[in-house]
């Protein structure tokens, strides 16, 4: 497994973390998706990219501008020192 491979698993066990703590998901399915930007100028600082999907009761009835902003909050710092993209789908509870 190479270094940027264990650091992102690290991450996304982190993401799980705080996400559940926030949101209580009753579905969160975290994907490392970092090997497909590989050479693109976000990949190059190290930081990751993750698809998510997630159902929760807390996302329920805002807008997706809104679901987005409470996901980003739940994350806090990792938004800028760990993950350079992340790509958000909510399912309905």
């Amino acid at each position: 497994m190479s270094t940027l491979t264990e650091l992102n698993a690290e991450r996304m066990l982190r993401m799980r973390e705080l996400i559940e703590a926030a949101l209580a998901p009753s579905l969160l399915e975290i994907i490392d998706d970092s090997a497909r930007h590989a050479g693109h100028a976000g990949a190059q600082g190290g930081h990751g990219h993750f698809k998510l999907q997630i159902s929760s009761a807390a996302l329920t009835g805002l807008t997706m501008l809104a679901q987005h902003r409470l996901i980003y909050q739940s994350l806090g710092t990792m938004m800028q020192t760990d993950i350079h993209a992340l790509s958000i789908k909510v399912v309905p509870v």
